[in-house]
């Protein structure tokens, strides 16, 4: 007897249907599953036997031989063993196969029939809903997850004995479904702007970037804020669309770190790896090639602090991501893509001592040890950083001051109105979201500049010698400035300041005297020395 089962495995953070085929034939006892089962999906035979004896099956002595199909894609993961419990006791005729047509299953079993949850049931919802399958069975602890799809029936078990009882008609389980996108959460308490003294150029700066999903460096001396802005930053962004929520969710439901209360990731995603991360840790990979730190700030910040303390080759591999905003894993049998866009937020000191040309302190490093410390970091890379600010040690007079700093909700209303007129902008292109993500095609059309910002612009990439890809960020910094202070073209202002932000790379640490230095941290554009708290 034959019978079919439909399950799902994930291929990047989507989900491909897959067929269980399972068949029972005369001969000696002997359970095999084939078509390129890999770790726990092997061991899957052991468990599922167990359970149905467990739940008081009496299975028939036959050859039991069950196929995954297609058999040239990589089953992983325990979530295929509740439709091959099914398929068995179709197959075995103790129920009947039609109902399992009608549902995508998944689950993992415990030896006593119980069901536990598994990793990537939100993708294999959607594989149901594109497959127009009625719904998804799936573990009970998931199925708020499962129920994100819209229009799904989704069915909770939490035993074996609840699955067949539903399918034989003998107790209907109740389905839960979600017909209306859930809304807008309130957002969690997290750590404010008001909370840091001083530093308003660099407050303004990370402003800029949330308005426009641009990358930021930040470069100074320990103790100036850069670690403490850096994680204020995910409170001034704005909240993600529903979309977004659900791509990130994807990517954290494959990884299994959803919380136990958690079906939709609501908040931006922020992630601050250690410098010992390997490039696979990075953008992904392994054998099971899964996501890696970049997609898993997907929507977010990725927060790379001590940048030069990052080995060279996990550096260089971020380039190609930053620049399309995913990953591709190429392996023997399959080719992945997993989604990253990210704003990339990276933190370094000006030496390996972190004093090098800072008023007041000695700096105790070799001069060929400075030059050695910024060589870690690759010009290309530097290229693809829109906004590199310098960051000064914080007076004492500000830290004493008795004024109050402006609260993280000031900066996330001005980035909530530029990200609305950006939004307004980009109606006709989906997939673009903010200023940094726009295409080529779209920079001719909306970067409106007055005359004398097209000049600057000249004489900036004359002088200086500016890449096209510096070019077109400079024209994407200006315009996001420009949506800040709600002007209808680039003015002179907007585009003086996105040059300045291009200006202060590493070799004018290197070729400054300290007084220098202290004036090289302080941009001459008058939207840096106009701080809303007056004190720059």
């Amino acid at each position: 007897m034959l019978a079919r089962v439909r399950s799902g495995a994930l291929m990047g953070i989507d989900a491909v249907v897959v067929e269980c085929e399972v068949d029972m034939a005369l001969g000696l006892p002997y359970f095999n599953v084939v078509g390129l089962p890999e770790g726990a999906a092997r061991e899957s035979k052991v468990r599922v036997v167990s359970a149905l004896k467990n739940t008081g099956f009496d299975l028939p002595q036959k050859r039991i031989t069950v196929n995954l199909a297609p058999a040239d894609l990589r089953k992983e993961g325990a979530a295929f063993e509740l439709p091959i419990a099914l398929g068995v006791l179709a197959a075995a005729r103790l129920m009947e196969e039609e109902p399992l047509g009608l549902y995508l299953f998944g689950g993992e079993l415990s030896l006593d029939g119980s069901i536990k949850p598994i990793k990537g049931v939100l993708p294999l919802a959607v594989a149901a809903r594109n497959g127009g399958f009625r719904g998804v069975m799936v573990p009970a602890a998931n199925a708020a997850e499962a129920a994100l799809v819209e229009g799904l029936q989704v069915l909770p078990v939490a035993h074996l004995r609840e699955a067949v009882g539903h399918l034989t008609g003998s107790a209907p389980l109740t389905p839960l479904m979600r017909e209306t996108r859930p809304g807008a959460s309130p957002r969690k308490a997290t750590a404010d702007m008001a909370d840091v003294r001083g530093q308003p150029e660099l407050k303004l700066a990370l402003e800029l970037a949330a308005a426009g999903g641009h990358n930021v460096l930040m470069a100074g001396p320990p103790g100036s804020g850069k670690t403490m802005l850096a994680r204020r930053l995910p409170g001034i962004l704005p909240e993600m669309t529903f979309n977004e929520a659900l791509e990130v969710t994807k990517v954290y439901s494959i990884q299994g770190l959803l919380g136990d209360e958690q079906a939709l990731m609501r908040e931006r995603p922020f992630r601050a790896p250690h410098h010992t991360l390997s490039d696979a840790g990075l953008v992904g990979g392994g054998p099971a090639a899964r996501p890696g730190e970049l997609s898993l700030a997907h929507h977010g910040v990725l927060f790379l602090d001590e940048l030069p303390e990052f080995r060279k080759n996990v550096l260089e591999v971020l380039r190609q991501p930053l620049e399309e905003g995913a990953i591709h894993l190429a392996r023997a049998s399959q080719h992945i893509t997993y989604p990253c866009r990210v704003m990339l937020v990276a933190a370094m000191n000006p030496c390996p001592c972190g004093y090098f040309n800072v008023p007041g302190r000695t700096c105790t490093c070799a001069e060929h040890r400075v030059f050695d410390y910024h060589a870690r970091v690759s010009g290309p890379l530097l290229d693809r950083i829109d906004i590199t600010v310098q960051t000064r040690p914080v007076e004492y007079h500000q830290l004493a001051a008795k004024t109050q700093e402006l609260p993280s909700q000031y900066y996330r209303q001005r980035v909530e109105a530029a990200r609305e007129r950006q939004r307004a902008r980009f109606q006709d292109a989906p997939d673009v979201h903010c200023n940094a993500q726009m295409p080529s095609h779209l920079l001719r059309r909306y970067c409106v500049m007055s005359p004398r910002a097209e000049q600057m612009l000249e004489l900036a990439v004359r002088h200086h010698g500016l890449s096209a890809r510096a070019h077109d960020r400079i024209l994407k910094l200006a315009l996001t400035r420009a949506d800040l202070e709600g002007h209808g073209r680039i003015e002179d202002v907007d585009m003086q300041l996105a040059v300045d932000c291009r200006m202060l790379d590493r070799r004018g640490w290197l070729h400054a005297n300290t007084q220098g230095a202290t004036d090289a941290s302080r941009p001459s554009s008058p939207a840096w020395r106009n701080a809303p708290d007056g004190k720059s």
